[in-house]
This record gives C-alpha cells, sequence and structure tokens, in this order.
C-alpha cells in the first residue's frame, strides 16, 4: 500500500486565522487537492523561551523547555514535508518564529533524530508592505543547514495585506501559495517514488567542525 504524504504547515504568527494562516490554507486546499495530506500548528500566543544553549537536549532526546516546541518536534517525526509562515515583524520573522524554530531545529538535530534532514521545505511570509524578502532569506536557512531540500513556487513565497480579506485579494500571492503547494506535492512524490525503487538519501559521513580560533 501506498504510504500516504503529508506536510505540517506552521504558523507563526500570534493570531490563529490571520493573513499567514490565509496563505498556509490556501496550500493546505491545494494539497488536498494533489493527494497530500496537511495540518496546521499553530504557535500561539504565548511567551516563546529563547534556546539557552545549555546542550541538554543531547541528553533528553528533546528540548529542556518543555513547552509546544517538543510537540512540535514529536509531531514532525510523522510528516515528509514541511512549510514554515510567519508575519513580518520589523523586516523579520516574528520573535515567536525565531525562538520557537531556533529550538526546535537545535534539538532535533542535538537528539540524534533524523527528522528534517533530505526532507522538503519551505517558506512563506505574510506582510502589509514590506520585509518579505528578508523574512525569507533568514527562515530558508533552518532547511539549508539541516540538509533540506528547498521548495519554491513561481515567485518568492509572499503575500500581502493587513486583513485576511486583504490577503485574498492579492491574486498573485494566492496564486503563488498553489503553485508552491503542487511543487511541493510533486516533489514529495518524486522522493517517493525514488525510495519505492531504492533509491535512498545520500550516505552520511561524521559531522567535522572547525573553529577558527584556536
Amino acid at each position: 500500500m501506498e504510504k500516504q504524504l503529508k506536510v505540517l504547515l506552521f504558523n507563526g504568527s500570534p493570531h490563529k486565522e490571520g493573513c499567514t494562516y490565509t496563505a498556509l490554507k490556501e496550500i493546505a486546499t491545494t494539497l488536498e487537492h494533489e493527494g497530500i495530506v496537511s495540518e496546521i500548528f499553530h504557535v500561539g500566543d504565548d511567551a516563546i523561551a529563547s534556546c539557552k544553549a545549555c546542550g541538554a537536549c543531547t541528553k533528553l532526546g528533546k528540548c529542556v523547555i518543555d513547552d509546544k516546541v517538543n510537540e512540535f518536534v514529536k509531531l514532525a517525526e510523522d510528516f515528509d514535508g514541511f512549510i514554515i509562515g510567519s508575519p513580518v515583524h520589523y523586516a523579520s520573522s516574528s520573535g515567536a518564529t525565531v525562538a520557537f524554530l531556533d529550538r526546535a531545529f537545535y534539538s532535533a538535530s542535538r537528539s540524534g533524530k533524523k527528522i528534517f534532514p533530505h526532507k522538503p521545505g519551505a517558506a512563506i511570509a505574510s506582510a502589509r508592505r514590506a520585509g518579505t524578502t528578508a523574512t525569507l532569506d533568514q527562515l530558508n536557512k533552518y532547511f539549508t543547514i539541516n540538509q533540506m531540500i528547498l521548495v519554491s513556487g513561481r515567485y518568492w513565497n509572499m503575500v500581502h495585506g493587513r486583513t485576511p480579506e486583504d490577503v485574498v485579494q492579492d491574486v498573485e500571492g494566492m496564486q503563488n501559495m498553489r503553485f508552491l503547494a503542487r511543487n511541493m506535492a510533486w516533489t514529495l512524490k518524486c522522493i517517493q517514488a525514488g525510495k519505492n525503487v531504492g533509491i535512498n538519501p545520500p550516505i552520511q559521513e561524521e559531522v567535522v567542525m572547525t573553529n577558527f580560533i584556536r
């Protein structure tokens, strides 16, 4: 039986059904049409602590701060692809998104979990006006440091508007969400097809870390 492919959508906005959600919902609808299951994880409006750089996750197998970050990482184990959405705050991702993703990706990596490497990921940004490309560049770095496959649309993955109703009127932005969703679905199906004929992820070398000051 063919594996059901799943994409986890991350909503880094404090507003559960705001502008970022509106873009992610368009992606979710298109993924469903492509036969891909998706789920939206909302970071919420509670304060998210930043990484303590304590390294406890190496021994604990999870972040020492036991909050929604650990919930997300546990949930992520069952997903094949990821789309991270954030509003633009001061030409950057929201503070909650940065603190959340720092801890999620770091603790998953340090604890030895193979949740993110070699899986496709994409970022989307929602803004009233500007700061989107800087935000996308910031979010994409989480994928590239984890050997993930970047998925794009036909333009930079952004929507514009102050309200969800405004975002719906961003016809080009919403169309690009559909392009992105179909590209994500295609990438997942290609990876699955490769696995079915014995094409596995690359062999991993032991990681070497070089300190510039000795």
